[in-house]
């Protein structure tokens, strides 16, 4: 685990969010500018469990062309993704779901959060204001 820095950690629906074109433009908006200033400036990164979710929910979900996806995966997904799967980041997940009593799914996101370092995670589906190991969880929509 490395120590928290000034970045954040986006989570699989801060990307879903940036891509709907209908439903909540507030969400929308904020969404879209947290993507936009993470590849302009570095500030946030994802892990590969984001890059999958994200993937799966455009295709089957918004009926994105699998040629959109390409694309959005080299321009955005790709770009973003800093955390791969190891052993470590099972462990790490293992543990965090033990002691917080969250999803494993959810311990993973906060575990690659942690691998990179990241300050925040940023998501609407964790308990907002949490500290897990240094990391704090945040809901950018409140």
């Amino acid at each position: 685990m490395t120590p928290p820095n000034d970045r954040s950690f986006l989570d699989t629906n801060i990307l879903v969010y940036s891509f709907e074109a209908g439903g909540d433009a507030r969400k929308r908006d904020t969404a879209r500018h947290l993507v936009e200033q993470a590849l302009r400036t570095g500030n946030a990164v994802i892990g590969f469990q984001v890059v999958q979710e994200f993937l799966n929910v455009a295709l089957r979900r918004h009926g994105m062309s699998v040629a959109d996806a390409q694309f959005y995966l080299r321009r955005v997904l790709l770009p973003l993704c800093e955390v791969l799967p190891s052993g470590t980041l099972y462990s790490e997940a293992l543990s965090i779901a033990d002691e917080t009593g969250w999803a494993f799914y959810d311990s993973l996101i906060v575990g690659a959060a942690l691998q990179a370092g990241c300050a925040r995670v940023l998501t609407e589906d964790l308990q907002h204001g949490r500290v897990v190991r240094g990391a704090v969880i945040v809901n950018p929509f409140l």
